[in-house]
């Protein structure tokens, strides 16, 4: 018999065979650091003007308050829901896993800015993935939005991003007076270059849009043609320069007044609230009870049954959680209150409530890129996120 024995050469890989590897390494490598660490994110839409501007660019960091692991692991690397191009769905809803939490440096501070899944993102129009299901829902009802749109349920970590400034943490108690935030009795910082919404009439010219161009403030809306009324979100430096404007006849601070029915949590029989004057509202912390009527049950409703998943029924007056009379409720999670810093200009907590501590993504960290129809903005690029 004749015994072979190897020369010890390993088998040269193709070059196809080493650009694969490369390529399977370096997405395993990119999804363990954008799951675990940090991740990419861009401002889409002004609520946060003008501490962070549309077509920011920032990294997130997933270790400030602890990583999230991963509840729906099987995913198409780097997509969120939907494969690109394709419109279908980029996951799958097996294996799901429950809501864990590595340990983090810290916990969410009053006023940090953070990422979170859009709590009410549960449920998606297709058709118009940028509207609020639940206020299409108000407005149209149940029955007639899932016999004209198609309707999709998303897990919590496969929901839309959203980035607000968090005002009030467990416990806390928040009330919204005139505009202005004020926390546990204490009024809240302006973020000093927010924008408030202004009135504006001109003596019937125009206001010249190359020079608000140079200002760099937004084009307004028209609020009253014939009077020649516009409508702009302004800095108080903004609002400064455009009253020395010639042709600018009167400009006033707009104010809520009213009842919004908008409002969460979209209950006027108890809550008469409107976007600048709410609350006050306790924000509801593990391990507190609460007691539940007709009223507050309006508050917890969601957080009851979505979010703790809880079967709630209400019938007779009574209230009935997982088939047992309650008038009491114990929370299992923390929650947040999350506002934009443009605050005249936001869909944030005063719309669609609670934040679960579950939905928390990380802590918005510092800005690495930012452009707008001028170009770069190179004084933005890596400005760190008060």
């Amino acid at each position: 018999m004749k015994w072979k024995f190897s020369s010890g050469k390993k088998r040269k890989k193709s070059v196809v065979r080493e650009w694969i590897d490369a390529a399977i390494f370096a997405i395993i490598a990119a999804t363990i650091i954008r799951t675990f660490l940090f991740e990419a994110y861009t401002i889409p839409t002004p609520s946060m003007e003008k501490t962070l501007l549309v077509n920011d660019f920032l990294f997130v960091n997933k270790l400030s308050y602890g990583s999230r692991v991963p509840m729906t692991p099987l995913a198409v690397p780097f997509t969120l829901h939907t494969m690109p191009l394709f419109n279908i769905k980029s996951y799958s809803d097996w294996p799901h896993f429950g809501y864990h939490r590595l340990p983090g440096f810290g916990k969410i501070r009053n006023n940090d800015v953070v990422v979170f899944n859009f709590p009410e993102g549960d449920t998606v129009v297709l058709e118009q993935p940028e509207q609020d299901y639940y206020q299409l829902k108000r407005v149209y009802g149940d029955a007639y939005m899932r016999s004209n749109y198609k309707i999709v349920s998303r897990p919590v970590d496969r929901r839309e991003n959203y980035i607000k400034r968090c005002l009030a943490i467990p416990g806390d108690s928040l009330q919204v007076v005139d505009g202005y935030v004020y926390v546990n009795g204490k009024m809240a910082p302006v973020p000093p270059h927010s924008e408030k919404r202004f009135l504006i009439q001109t003596d019937g010219t125009a206001i010249n849009p190359d020079r608000l161009d140079e200002l760099r403030i937004d084009p307004p809306d028209i609020v009253n043609a014939a009077n020649a009324v516009y409508g702009f979100y302004l800095t108080k430096d903004d609002s400064a320069a455009l009253s020395r404007f010639t042709n600018i006849k009167r400009m006033e601070r707009t104010d809520d007044s009213g009842i919004d029915p908008e409002v969460f949590p979209q209950d006027t029989a108890h809550y008469k609230w409107n976007h600048d004057n709410y609350g006050p509202i306790w924000i509801p912390k593990k391990g507190v009870t609460v007691h539940l009527d007709s009223a507050s049950i309006a508050l917890y409703r969601r957080l009851i049954s979505v979010y703790e998943q809880n079967k709630l029924e209400e019938k007779d007056g009574k209230i009935y959680i997982n088939g047992q009379p309650a008038d009491r409720y114990t929370f299992k999670m923390d929650y947040y209150w999350m506002m934009g810093d443009n605050r005249d200009n936001s869909l944030d907590s005063r719309y669609w409530g609670f934040v679960p501590e579950d939905h928390v993504v990380g802590k918005a960290w510092f800005i690495w890129m930012s452009y707008d129809h001028h170009g770069l903005r190179w004084r933005r690029f890596f400005n760190g996120i008060r």
